[in-house]
């Protein structure tokens, strides 16, 4: 079968199923609303270290605790086999761990017979959906589904609804040095400052001043301008008029956002130059399928 048309058949497979588990099918005449395939020992179910969410806020679980207490377990655990009675989280680890916190012997689970390629899929797209995932966490899904099993960003979008441009802005934060990561993992930086700061000579100062002064994110790109024209002044005054106006500077980043991709113009008073820097054939068959569309 055509690899294209499998995983587009998988991402409407995976939405099928995401959307299944929404689904009530009482198991528990005690608590009617729980969707579930059945109850088991909440010590025979693990998580699973490649779930790409790693940041569980300690208050939130401790209120998802508190909810559990007095109503249970709304929405069940998705699970598949790995071993007799024992089972690995595809989908649901926060409310497992909210239900240890609670002290519940036994959970309700919805039981998929899955490999680990479809696992770690319905893990990063059920995250996504739902907005589970930190940005960092989710570039670095996207990142693994791409190493791991071929994906191209044309395909993440589809299966996770998302345009192109937004995949690939979102691997864009795998730039930054350690330090920013942490920062944006943490919620202290947003997405839209992390990306400012990409091209910038010294991330990780100007994230520091960024969370210090508790800027927006237009004032960030308005930083992260300033430094990118501070690396391209002149040396010289014959050669300050090739200097770049924080106009041309604005319009670099909006094109850069939009494409995902490195943008440069070269603009004179009788014309210019626009370079789009890609990295891949498929960037290329995307820059030339959006030229064509026009």
């Amino acid at each position: 079968m055509n690899d294209d048309v499998s995983k587009r058949r998988l991402g409407r497979g995976l939405a099928a199923l995401i959307g299944e588990m929404d689904q009530p099918m009482p198991v528990d005449t005690a608590r009617p609303g729980v969707s579930a395939d059945r109850m088991v020992p909440i010590e025979f179910v693990s998580r699973n270290p490649r779930n790409p969410r790693r940041f569980f806020d300690d208050g939130e679980l401790h209120e998802l605790a508190s909810s559990i207490r007095q109503h249970g377990i709304v929405q069940p655990v998705v699970v598949r086999t790995l071993a007799s009675s024992q089972f690995e989280i595809i989908a649901g680890e926060r409310r497992w761990r909210a239900a240890q916190l609670a002290g519940l012997i036994e959970i309700p689970v919805i039981v998929r017979d899955v490999d680990d390629k479809t696992a770690l899929e319905i893990a990063i797209v059920e995250n996504v959906q739902r907005s589970d995932l930190n940005p960092l966490e989710e570039a670095l899904g996207y990142e693994q589904l791409m190493a791991e099993y071929g994906y191209t960003q044309n395909d993440l979008g589809e299966i996770i609804g998302k345009s192109r441009s937004h995949v690939a802005n979102s691997l864009r934060l795998l730039k930054l040095p350690e330090p920013v990561r942490d920062l944006l993992a943490a919620g202290s930086l947003s997405a839209g400052h992390a990306r400012a700061l990409v091209p910038t000579s010294d991330p990780i100062a100007l994230a520091r001043t960024i969370v210090s002064r508790g800027m927006s994110v237009r004032d960030a790109e308005r930083l992260a301008q300033n430094d990118i024209k501070a690396q391209s002044e002149p040396k010289t005054l014959a050669h300050q008029k090739d200097q770049k106006d924080s106009d041309t500077l604005a319009l670099e980043r909006t094109l850069s956002d939009a494409l995902g991709l490195d943008v440069a113009i070269n603009h004179k008073a009788s014309g210019g130059q626009i370079r789009i820097s890609y990295k891949s054939l498929e960037q290329l068959e995307e820059i030339c399928r959006l030229l064509e569309r026009r």
